[in-house]
């Protein structure tokens, strides 16, 4: 055969069946002990992970399955023998012989301060993951005698409002924005200190900003300071009710993808569109579309029961 160029060449033989993933190498077991209980896992694993798979709760708030730790919360702290201070379990990697202690008297202490700390300058009223905690290591957030601060709601826009009086600065936000998901870079944190605020570039509004409206920022939220503006409004009216809430399972209809949709229901109406954290194709995240492409199902009339059929 000859090509463009006039040199003859044979063309490679099709394949005879489609290439295969590489498989994962293996990697040595490593024994360590947690709360005096022998346990076996692979290098590499993080301590929250080894404690996860032997059944032993660690809270935490910053750190999520889809992003890189973000060591931002220090509710996941553990005790660890032989080191001065305590260690974030969500980004500290096993090692041979490790002993670690996940309830001890300092830790119990260290993270009960994290949680009254937060609660003192912060709304944590819909911080449903942490209230479990809060029970738990009995937090009483008033002791420091510290209002939660009030900002503005910012509502800027049609999809999505920013109520920063709720955000714990857990960079979850950042980080989907940023490299682990989105690649938008529309936020980070400015300012220092207490005055330190999740924010877009010199604080412009979202829709001068850069930002997509992917809304895997609000995917990741665990305070509820970003939230879909479907739910914010129902919840300004006290009409949202999670308890009275249906969820179906669907397919984005928009592209070929195939982007797997929960859609939350409520009084037949599409109140808000997540995806699953454990999904392959989207890891949780969705475009624009996805999460907020919903509203035409809303617009279509329902034909009359009497209606002649076509």
């Amino acid at each position: 055969m000859s090509s463009p160029t006039g040199l003859w060449y044979e063309p490679p033989p099709p394949p005879s069946r489609p290439p295969e993933a590489p498989a994962d190498e293996p990697r040595a077991s490593v024994a360590i002990t947690i709360d005096g209980k022998p346990v076996e896992t692979r290098s590499g694993t993080t301590i929250l992970e080894a404690c996860r798979a032997s059944g032993i709760d660690v809270p935490t708030l910053c750190y999520l399955e889809t992003l890189e730790p973000a060591n931002a919360c220090r509710l996941c702290v553990v005790e660890l023998e032989g080191a001065r201070t305590l260690v974030p379990s969500c980004s500290r990697k096993v090692e041979p012989g490790m002993k670690v202690g996940t309830d001890s008297a300092r830790v119990q202490l260290s993270r009960r301060l994290v949680l009254e700390l937060l609660g003192s300058s912060v709304d944590l009223s819909l911080a449903e993951t942490l209230k479990p905690a809060i029970a738990r290591y009995g937090a009483k957030p008033e002791r420091f005698g510290v209002a939660p601060r009030e900002t503005t709601v910012k509502v800027d826009n049609d999809l999505y409002v920013r109520d920063y009086s709720k955000c714990v600065l857990c960079y979850r936000c950042v980080q989907a924005c940023g490299e682990d998901a989105q690649n938008t870079f529309a936020i980070g944190v400015a300012g220092r200190g207490h005055g330190a605020t999740i924010s877009t570039e010199h604080d412009v509004p979202l829709p001068e900003s850069a930002c997509v409206y992917c809304g895997n920022c609000i995917a990741v939220c665990p305070t509820g300071a970003l939230m879909p503006r479907s739910e914010h409004e129902l919840r300004k009216t006290g009409a949202w009710n999670e308890s009275a809430q249906t969820t179906t399972k669907t397919v984005c209809p928009y592209c070929g993808v195939g982007c797997p949709l929960e859609l939350h229901v409520q009084d037949e109406r599409i109140v808000k569109v997540t995806s699953p954290l454990d999904s392959s194709i989207t890891h949780g995240n969705l475009c624009i579309k996805g999460r907020f492409g919903f509203e035409f199902v809303q617009l279509t009339k329902k034909p009359a029961k009497d209606a002649p059929r076509a």
